[in-house]
């Protein structure tokens, strides 16, 4: 069948924008007509609570996609399923020859589309994965020797060796027209939020294509501070960027170029945790246990005291630790957790509370906006000294100095732990040092309007630090 009268399937997954759309591009150029299709997952819904903000920024960018592609004629088939059967399905109700999908490299996703192209083979049927979420996937960036590589510089090394203006090349859909499919008949009607038993929550940033590049535009006049910004949390430090790149609301390769052209402190910083996202995502694709198990077998079997109480307080913003409850709060009220309080929260769960890190990487995965399962699954293995290139086990936060470090006057402690909000800058960081007086002139009865520490660090760290040389040990002797 040639391009002047073959029809494709452009299904829609972590790219919802029609500007630089490498898989978008790669369907038009090919076909005469093209259906553009969202599936709302049953696999990956059914595990979510109704109130999860995710499917809001999902659904109200899919309203701006969809207004956007009725623009140009076209129609955009929304439904909610099974897409192992719904692909196939629509391949051949529109008698497609091809469906174009962007490569994903999670577990779930390699095993749902290898499913789908074996039953869309059957059928004399081609399902095309095209790389677009990343600048550099899977094989791309190898060591010397041409294996995969665990430790971020010098894969960060390799990755900017590698880099050529060709790779952030942007993908002009326009330039080809947009021919879209006619329909003869109505199509589905697209499934509310509520009969795929969700409700409508308030997001406090813009969604979808036209939100992304505002947020852009806006980080573009603050990237050259981003170095001397981006750990406090009370600044406009960071772009606010992640939630856009998870959703493909904005490409990668816009912002790498712009990062990689500017060139500077502030630009050149924020290009290195480009890569770490890249990093960690084909660390995944090679390593698929990790989304279950310790990456270093040494630390699979530890102990962990795995206290309720303990982990609710945590889950809730109730540690007693200032800076560990705005960080949750913010979190639980948001969505959205700086980088540097995820490493402080994470830290302290593990190290100080003696909880499981995947006890916490399952409670960010169904709280953050932006969860992507390699970045939080490294991120987590990383501050849990589990993972690739992870921090020494002796590496341990101390909370108090880290708030008084990132968050010196209080600002952010007092914007979301508002019983504090009247608590002097200096005293915040850890109240249960205020004085019996101070306290009673500050009207802070702790314990009633602000909990006593769950732990005591200098506590906590010594038995962390004596559990690792345990383990150190057992393992040694084990393999002597």
């Amino acid at each position: 069948m040639n391009k002047s009268q073959s029809v494709a399937l452009m299904w829609f997954r972590r790219d919802l924008r029609l500007n630089d759309n490498a898989t978008l591009f790669r369907a038009l150029s090919e076909h005469s007509a093209v259906i553009p299709v969202f599936i709302f997952d049953e696999s990956i819904l059914n595990s979510l609570a109704k109130d999860d903000r995710r499917i809001t920024f999902i659904d109200e960018s899919l309203t701006e996609l969809s207004q956007a592609i009725q623009a140009q004629g076209g129609e955009f088939v929304i439904v909610h399923g099974n897409p192992i059967s719904i692909i196939p399905q629509l391949a051949e109700r529109y008698q497609a020859s091809a469906v174009y999908a962007g490569e994903d490299y999670e577990p779930y996703a390699l095993n749902r589309d290898t499913l789908i192209a074996e039953r869309l083979s059957q059928e004399q049927r081609c399902l095309h994965l095209i790389k677009d979420q990343v600048v550099f996937a899977k094989d791309e960036v190898l060591s010397q020797k041409g294996t995969p590589l665990t430790v971020y510089t010098p894969y960060k090394n390799a990755w900017l060796n590698r880099l050529t203006l060709d790779d952030l090349r942007s993908y002009d859909s326009h330039s080809l027209g947009a021919h879209w499919y006619r329909f003869h008949e109505p199509i589905e009607p697209r499934p509310s939020l509520s009969s795929m038993g969700f409700e409508r929550q308030t997001l406090r940033l813009p969604t979808g294509e036209s939100g992304g590049q505002s947020a852009w535009q806006d980080f573009q006049q603050r990237l050259v501070f981003y170095k001397a910004k981006r750990d406090y949390p009370s600044m406009k430090g960071v772009s606010y960027l992640s939630v856009h790149l998870r959703f493909g609301t904005i490409s990668v390769r816009q912002l790498a170029l712009t990062a990689w052209m500017q060139g500077g402190e502030g630009a050149t910083t924020w290009l290195s945790e480009l890569i770490w996202r890249e990093f960690y995502m084909q660390f995944l694709y090679h390593h698929p246990n990790v989304a279950h198990q310790a990456y270093k077998s040494e630390w699979r079997d530890q102990p962990w005291g795995n206290r309720q109480d303990w982990y609710e307080a945590w889950c809730e913003g109730r540690t007693g630790y200032p800076i560990v409850d705005a960080a949750m709060r913010q979190l639980n009220q948001t969505g959205f957790m700086h980088n540097r309080l995820r490493m402080i929260a994470a830290a302290f769960l593990i190290k100080d509370l003696d909880i499981n890190w995947q006890w916490g990487e399952s409670y960010f995965a169904q709280k953050l906006l932006d969860f992507e399962l390699a970045s939080n699954n490294g991120g987590w293995q990383w501050a849990a000294s589990t993972g690739c290139d992870a921090a020494q086990p002796f590496r341990i936060f101390n909370p108090v100095l880290q708030s008084e470090k990132f968050d010196g006057d209080g600002k952010f402690i007092k914007k979301y732990v508002s019983e504090l909000s009247k608590i002097e800058s200096h005293a915040i960081h850890a109240p249960w040092k205020i004085s019996a007086f101070e306290r009673q002139s500050m009207k802070l009865v702790l314990g009633k309007d602000y909990p006593f520490p769950l732990v005591d660090h200098e506590v906590a760290r010594k038995s962390a630090l004596e559990k690792y040389a345990r383990i150190k040990l057992m393992k040694e002797k084990a393999s002597n």
